[in-house]
């Protein structure tokens, strides 16, 4: 717990220095492609620390996961025999890969719009999106909606009531951090389910 202290002081740290939206950047978009954290890793602690620049932080990661997004689409789509495959299997996703792809040949841009809602990786639609050969504007319009409402959505808590929010994490972040791992769980249980 010790370290998940450390990461979480060393995040809210980073959140205020000049590499910050850098941070966002890169972590938004590898989050889309292979990187095994989700954006609000990072995005919460940036608003959290400046709370008046709540909306443009959200945008940035929003644009900077879109893009990677389109990354892990073109990897699905092109490079999944030499590069796709060792990502699903490096990060053990391979029985939610053939899953998810199956959804998407049933279902289409709504199954992207529902992962790009949920903790489910999102790197897994992008790659899968690609591999079944979802039409582009379809992906990036379901990608951008879904994750547009995500993180606004936290942008408007965050920046309404940021203070108690960072309070409350400070107090119980080894709880939250069992709850989001337990719902983790949940999403990536439902889907195998499905």
């Amino acid at each position: 717990m010790k370290i998940l202290r450390k990461t979480y002081d060393y995040v809210l740290y980073l959140s205020e220095t000049k590499y910050a939206m850098l941070s966002l950047i890169l972590v938004s978009f590898f989050g889309s492609i292979f990187f095994p954290f989700p954006t609000e890793i990072i995005m919460i602690p940036m608003i959290l620390a400046k709370p008046k620049k709540a909306w443009w932080i959200s945008s940035v990661g929003l644009l900077s996961s879109v893009v990677g997004g389109l990354a892990g689409y073109y990897v699905g789509a092109v490079l999944f025999d030499t590069v796709g495959i060792k990502i699903i299997e490096l990060l053990h996703y391979q029985d939610m890969f053939e899953q998810f792809k199956n959804l998407y040949i049933k279902w289409g841009y709504w199954i992207v719009f529902a992962g790009g809602l949920t903790p489910f990786p999102y790197k897994v639609i992008c790659i899968a999106s690609g591999v079944v050969g979802m039409n582009i504007p379809m992906f990036i319009i379901a990608s951008a909606v879904s994750r547009a409402i995500r993180y606004y959505f936290i942008a408007f808590l965050l920046k309404k009531y940021g203070d108690w929010v960072k309070d409350f994490i400070e107090k119980h972040l080894e709880f939250l951090t069992v709850v989001a791992f337990v719902l983790l769980f949940l999403a990536v249980y439902f889907v195998k389910m499905m």
